[in-house]
């Protein structure tokens, strides 16, 4: 970022332009370094005692190691820091040379012989770009931010505290294990983590753990080799490296399995991996937010997690709790879908009816906020008038874990067979017929539930169409 007292690293073997050009620059850097050769630029560029320059003005040509000359230097500046300014002195310049340059990030190019003045205007132009691309950088950094914070909805103090946690820890390094309940909304807790974060311009890679099988998840974060396996008929670039500079989402980290998770540790604790079916050892600098509906250390009790990934994942825990928790974020939440699902069927709706958000407020939301943008999808599909009414909202209660409710048994009995599918039935009529929520509902695996359907023959029409229900 450019600084109000900038700095300056000039790089030269001929020492008398050296001594010129600093002497016609000195008023305008704060800290002006010199370098006679490329090697010892390098040396400083890469020294992490040395701030990030904001400048950097090099000759193209100079003695020293092979390939050490400038370009070396205008790619080991903008690896230290993108915003560095570079401008590239020759003699001996070349359109390609130019071109090359450009490509790299260099900002300007000047041809010897030139006038002090005319250098002094060019790389003065230069400093002021590099002052409006630092500030758009983060003005768009605040611009994100705002965004993510805003899809957050709910003014409960339980929901205040954890997106405080989440911005407080953003600007750290440190891995992030956001917990709660199906459809608490820990994927924008993730989201708001990265977007407040210094790797905000990097890549955001999301990662469901739960919804591809242990041999394609491998190949999906760590990526494979052509001929890894029967089908893998050319190179793929797995998640760690797409998220290479960014934060990698992993949800449903719970679902791993042992073999899996040892070699996410792996990469935890070296940032270090291999292709399926590679050898090469690829270095990565992500950032891990994991997210888990279960409780991972009865989970570590029953062996099914490792306990040293808990505590590498678990570095900074946040805790989002259920919707039945925070009744007063209900209101909010459902006027904000209300808003956003109504404009996208062309519907003008202003709110709801007294009577329809009492019945909003006093429900037990097992399924959270995704419950409860499902049921105002619903209303606002039925609603005929300005606002919704308490007749078009649709809330099923089911049999959860959540509420604490017991069936009343009729007089002449009920197979637990029946019961069993009426269950699964209204967890999926929630769920809009969506395998991996309703699964969620009830608190079984999703080919458990799939297992389930086939035994009960339950069908619907999206099935057909999509051939599998994610």
């Amino acid at each position: 970022m450019t600084r109000a007292d900038p700095r300056l690293l000039l790089v030269e073997d001929n020492a008398g332009l050296r001594r010129g050009i600093a002497r016609a620059l000195a008023d305008r850097f704060a800290v002006l370094d010199e370098a006679a050769d490329a090697d010892a630029a390098l040396e400083r560029l890469s020294d992490p005692g040395v701030e990030p320059y904001d400048m950097v003005v090099t000759d193209l040509r100079m003695p020293g190691a092979e390939g050490a000359g400038g370009m070396a230097v205008l790619r080991a500046a903008r690896a230290r820091d993108e915003h560095t300014a570079v401008l590239l002195m020759t003699a001996y310049g070349t359109v390609e040379d130019a071109v090359e340059a450009m490509r790299l990030g260099a900002h300007d190019f000047i041809q010897k012989p030139f006038e002090l003045p005319e250098l002094e205007a060019r790389v003065e132009r230069a400093l002021g770009h590099a002052r409006l691309a630092s500030e758009l950088t983060s003005l768009r950094e605040e611009r994100d931010q705002r965004l993510a914070r805003e899809r957050i909805v709910g003014t409960s103090a339980a929901l205040r505290k954890a997106v405080a946690l989440a911005e407080r820890v953003a600007v750290s390094k440190s891995t992030v294990l956001v917990t709660g309940e199906t459809g608490t909304g820990k994927e924008l807790i993730a989201g708001l983590v990265h977007s407040a974060s210094e790797r905000s311009e990097g890549p955001f890679i999301k990662v469901n753990c739960a919804a591809l099988p242990e041999t394609l998840l491998e190949s999906e974060l760590f990526g494979h080799e052509r001929g890894a396996f029967t089908s893998a008929d050319r190179l793929r670039i797995g998640r760690f490296e797409q998220a290479d500079g960014g934060t990698l989402f992993l949800d449903e980290i719970g679902d791993l399995s042992l073999v899996t998770q040892a070699k996410l540790l792996r990469v935890l604790q070296d940032q270090e991996f291999q292709r399926l079916g590679g050898s090469q050892v690829l270095r990565t600098d992500v950032r891990i937010v994991a997210a888990t509906n279960r409780e991972l250390p009865s989970a570590i009790e029953a062996g099914t997690f490792r306990e040293d990934l808990f505590f590498r994942l678990n570095v900074i825990g946040i805790d989002l709790p259920p919707l039945r928790d925070r009744p007063e974020d209900v209101e909010a939440l459902a006027n904000h879908f209300l808003e956003e699902l109504s404009a996208d069927v062309g519907k003008t709706l202003v709110g709801f009816a007294p009577d329809a958000m009492a019945h909003l407020k006093s429900h037990p939301w097992p399924g959270n906020i995704r419950e409860l943008r499902n049921v105002t999808e619903r209303a606002v599909l039925m609603s005929d008038g300005p606002r919704v009414e308490a007749s078009e909202i649709g809330l099923v209660r089911l049999l959860g874990r959540n509420q604490g409710w017991r069936p009343a048994l009729p007089q002449a009995g009920l197979s637990l067979a029946d019961i069993e599918r009426a269950v699964v039935l209204e967890a999926l009529e929630r769920s809009g017929f969506i395998q991996k929520e309703a699964a969620g509902f009830l608190g079984i695996s999703r080919r458990k539930l799939n297992y389930m359907i086939g035994r009960m023959g339950i069908t619907h029409d999206s099935w057909r169409v999509h051939r599998e229900v994610d």
